[in-house]
């Protein structure tokens, strides 16, 4: 038994692909996975720099490396999320050839 798509159902699941396709690369765009790490590790860091105590410090020659470097992640994360928010990836034109590509 052979089943017959019309052209609009074939033209709706064309779109709806497309549709999960664009949020799929959203969802996992490399600035978004970077900068979600490097906030939560620069938050544990900054954690355990307000913590640090004396001879922590002392151990380092007077520099609370924990706090600066937990304040350098922060910083880097939230750059990351920021240029994701800035400029999102533009999804590909619908049934073309990405650009630069050549056509054959």
């Amino acid at each position: 038994m052979s089943e017959f798509y019309s052209e609009k159902d074939v033209q709706r699941e064309v779109t709806d692909l497309e549709g999960k396709s664009a949020t799929a690369a959203k969802l996992f765009d490399i600035r978004r996975i970077i900068g979600g790490l490097f906030v939560i590790y620069g938050v544990i860091v900054t954690i355990a720099g307000l913590t640090a105590s004396d001879a922590d410090i002392d151990k380092a020659e007077g520099v609370n490396i924990n706090l600066w470097t937990g304040l350098g992640m922060l910083v880097l994360g939230l750059f990351f999320l920021v240029w994701l928010k800035l400029r999102p990836v533009a999804p590909p034109p619908p049934g073309g050839v990405p650009e630069g590509e050549p056509r054959e």
